[in-house]
């Protein structure tokens, strides 16, 4: 019986299916690539629509709560944040305030010049409102040419009065629009949490009835809110007393934070600044009653006496045979302004002996740029003196770079709100970095302040930082505890 027998392929089969498995297999895999781009596509068009959406939804928030002109947080969104403060500050047993501005006769300025002027000027205003504030504060539009400023965490009231003071002065600076200089000046209100009102309306409305009790004494100002039993503003009206014999006195003395060079680590100067010793109170913190000095005008006094001890005390420390470094003292803007100063200068200088060389005279951005005609002249003849000028607290206004040009002065002193987080915060680290170019390229020296870490000093020797101040070096020392510091690397 024979077995069946398998017959081979036709070999000219072979091609013909593997060419037809072949075609299946790429059919298959145009397919798949057509597939691919048409979920590819369809992925991106949901990304694009979701995208718009979240745009969308942003911007219909924003606008919920922000004021279209300025761009400001609006109303509501500021009680929301105050129930927030007071929360905190309860928990924390710290304080909160709240400052109502009113901008003085801005209806005149607003008839005159039409709407459209006025609706720029508020953006102008409210852009220096925002930039005077600290990082953790509250700015928002509540009214036509009104605005309300939610300061938390506070340590006392004297803070919020020194920001108040701090913001009058930026908005009342001039303003050029279409080549008008436009002016006018805000009246503040402040009210407190707790000691004022326990809730969010009932310090907005406390604020807004101090800001027209500010209007009543003449605009321009600012007033705390207060009752007949308001202990705050007894308190005040105590500290203002005792603040007009503190010179008689002898109550004020002077203590002297050093100054070191970055690059060889040598003492350079030293920056005098005021202690006041109550007789009852202790201490009072410079926060607290320089604005008040500032306000009742006290301040030129007190600025003369600051710079007639520095030079006392240098003359004291050139008795002793001690080799010393120039010492610089704050003046403020009234004395600054004052025609009596270089008189002051000319009659201390003159009872010392001082070498005038021996003398740093800082002042702020803001009053360099109130007038700078008048700041270019006095300027002129401190220098002409062979005094030192130096800008304190640099990058906190907003001095124009064209004018700065202009200013015979030596030094920019970086505010230590730079400094304090320039390791760890990159725009700190670019505004501090473009400071030091900026001092570089008008061969300006530049100081940093509040130095307080090892790394905050690499970071400003690697950008060619000059010299640096702060607490990593030294605390403000009474003058014998200076002395051995002199002549000594840190």
């Amino acid at each position: 019986m024979s077995t069946p027998s398998h017959r081979p392929p036709d070999p000219g089969s072979l091609p013909r299916e593997e060419a037809a498995r072949t075609h299946e297999l790429q059919d298959l895999q145009a397919r798949l690539r057509e597939c691919g781009e048409a979920l590819a596509l369809a992925q991106a068009q949901l990304r694009q629509e979701t995208e718009a959406r979240r745009v969308a939804e942003g911007q219909l928030r924003h606008l919920a709560e922000h004021d279209a002109l300025t761009g400001l947080p609006n109303r509501r969104v500021l009680e929301l944040c105050l129930q927030q403060a007071t929360v905190q500050a309860r928990e924390q047993g710290r304080l909160a305030g709240v400052m109502f501005l009113d901008l003085d006769r801005f209806k005149n300025i607003n008839d005159t010049l039409g709407h459209l002027m006025g609706d720029r000027l508020l953006q102008r205003v409210a852009e220096r409102v925002r930039r005077s504030l600290r990082s953790g504060d509250t700015v928002a539009r509540v009214g036509g040419d009104e605005f309300a400023v939610l300061l938390p965490g506070l340590d006392g009231p004297a803070e919020a009065a020194r920001m108040a003071g701090q913001l009058i002065g930026e908005v009342s600076l001039p303003y050029e629009i279409d080549g008008l200089e436009l002016r006018l000046t805000p009246s503040v209100g402040i009210a407190m949490f707790p000691g004022h009102a326990e809730s969010a309306q009932g310090l907005l409305d406390e604020a807004r009835a101090a800001m027209y009790q500010a209007k009543a004494q003449g605009r321009g100002g600012y007033r705390f809110f207060s009752g007949h039993d308001d202990l705050l503003s007894s308190q005040r009206l105590l500290l203002e007393s005792d603040l007009h014999r503190a010179i008689e006195r002898g109550e004020f003395e002077l203590h002297f934070q050093p100054r070191y060079e970055l690059g060889s680590g040598l003492l350079c100067a030293c920056e005098a600044l005021l202690r006041w010793q109550h007789p009852s109170r202790g201490s009072v913190s410079p926060v607290e009653f320089i604005p008040l000095a500032e306000e009742t005008g006290l301040v030129v006094a007190i600025d003369e006496w600051v710079l007639g001890e520095c030079c006392r005390q240098i003359e004291r420390w050139t008795a002793k045979g001690l080799e010393i470094c120039p010492i610089s003292l704050n003046v403020s803007a009234r004395q600054f302004r004052s025609l009596n100063l270089l008189g002051v200068l000319d009659r201390v200088l003159g009872e010392t002996g001082v070498d005038p060389r021996l003398l740093e005279v800082e002042i702020t951005e803001t009053t360099l740029m109130h007038n700078t005609e008048q700041a270019v002249a006095t300027l002129g003849q401190l220098h002409g003196l062979g005094i030192k000028i130096s800008v304190d607290d640099f990058g906190t206004g907003y001095s124009s770079l064209a004018y700065l040009k202009r200013f015979p002065v030596d030094l920019l002193k970086i505010d230590r709100s730079f400094v304090h987080d320039l390791v760890s915060d990159p725009d700190d680290a670019v505004i501090v970095s473009a400071i030091i170019g900026l001092a570089r390229s008008l061969q300006l020296r530049v100081v940093a302040e509040g130095v307080e870490t090892r790394e905050q000093v690499d970071f400003l020797r690697r950008r060619g930082c000059d010299e640096a101040q702060g607490f990593l070096f030294s605390r403000p020392l009474p003058p014998a505890q200076l002395e051995p510091l002199f002549n000594r690397r840190y």
